[in-house]
């Protein structure tokens, strides 16, 4: 029987402990590092290198009546320019990740956007989760897109272990977001839309602590509620946003902050031509009709009794 000399046994440990290596950091998809719990960036951020596994995930939500107040302009994509797409509900901004340190990942991979692996996705995301504004925010490797394009990029591809692929991803948010149906929770504690009301900061994070048992992050344009963020562990049940709780995530939030009617703001289109070059610009914005108090919760309780009945459907369809 014939041996090896030592240093050839040396010499074949290294060359498969160096295979071994670029296995591993290649990953069996490109992309995704899992047996170190790390991310490989796909050149979209700073920093380039590898990220760590995150910590959470953030829901980020946006109020139309607020986002479309300040539409200048129209264009296909915009759903501020149409009512049958702009429901009176707070929309979909995105499912962030997100670290303990309050830092975050981003671009994980380089898996590109692609609409067709959402197809069957494409009315509930049209109308829970759609863009509020014209152009083509910036994604991953410098590129331009569509804003589902920019979220799933730039966060979705950073959700591994917990979310696989694209579709994946967008089916998650949209089931997570029927679930925590935060419109829902402040309609019925009297929160509603009002071109007129301002209601109590406190309050409003109170009504969301007591129906999520957790602490809500929230921003606001002025004294209008912009943003509401819903933070979760990685099995999707709720946690606080903030660490520092006593700050009740007030953000950039006054004390009393009011939820503009959306209907009210949105633009007259009926003699524009809408094209995908947005070329109708420097609209100006029409001129808010006043509601009452009471004409508005009653249209609001009869909207989200149709919403939640419509949500319901979406599920069974979704699971």
């Amino acid at each position: 029987m014939t041996f090896l000399p030592v240093h050839a046994i040396v010499n074949l440990r290294m060359l498969f402990l160096l295979i071994g290596a670029c296995c591993i950091l290649v990953g069996v998809n490109g992309g995704w590092d899992e047996e170190v719990g790390l991310l490989r960036r796909g050149g979209g951020g700073a920093g380039g290198g590898y990220q760590r596994e995150f910590n959470y995930f953030k829901l980020s939500l946006q109020w139309p009546g607020t986002y479309c107040r300040r539409t200048r302009r129209c264009c296909s994509s915009n759903a501020c320019c149409s009512r049958s797409n702009s429901p009176p509900v707070f929309t979909i901004h995105g499912l962030w990740t997100e670290y303990n340190d309050g830092t975050w990942p981003s671009c994980c991979s380089g898996k590109a956007f692609d609409e067709r692996e959402i197809s069957t996705l494409l009315e509930p995301l049209r109308k829970y989760w759609p863009s509020l504004s014209c152009g083509s925010p910036r994604s991953c490797h410098h590129r331009k897109g569509p804003f589902w394009a920019h979220e799933w990029e730039k966060h979705g591809t950073c959700a591994y272990p917990v979310v696989h692929d694209e579709y994946e991803f967008f089916l998650t948010t949209l089931n997570v977001y029927f679930k925590y149906n935060v419109t829902e929770v402040l309609f019925e504690a009297g929160y509603v839309p009002s071109d007129s009301e301002k209601y109590p900061l406190g309050g409003i994070i109170s009504s969301i602590e007591n129906a999520f048992h957790a602490t809500p992050e929230l921003t606001c344009s002025g004294d209008a509620l912009e943003e509401l963020r819903i933070c979760f562990y990685k099995n999707f049940e709720p946690r606080d946003c903030a660490r520092d709780t006593s700050a009740l995530s007030r953000g950039s939030c006054p004390q009393y902050v009011s939820l503009p009617a959306h209907g009210s703001w949105v633009l007259s289109v009926s003699t524009m031509r809408l094209n995908d070059q947005d070329q109708a610009r420097n609209v100006k914005v029409g001129v808010p009709h006043l509601f009452a108090l009471w004409t508005n919760r009653l249209e609001a309780a009869i909207q989200q009794q149709l919403l939640s009945l419509q949500n319901s459907l979406w599920l069974v369809q979704l699971i």
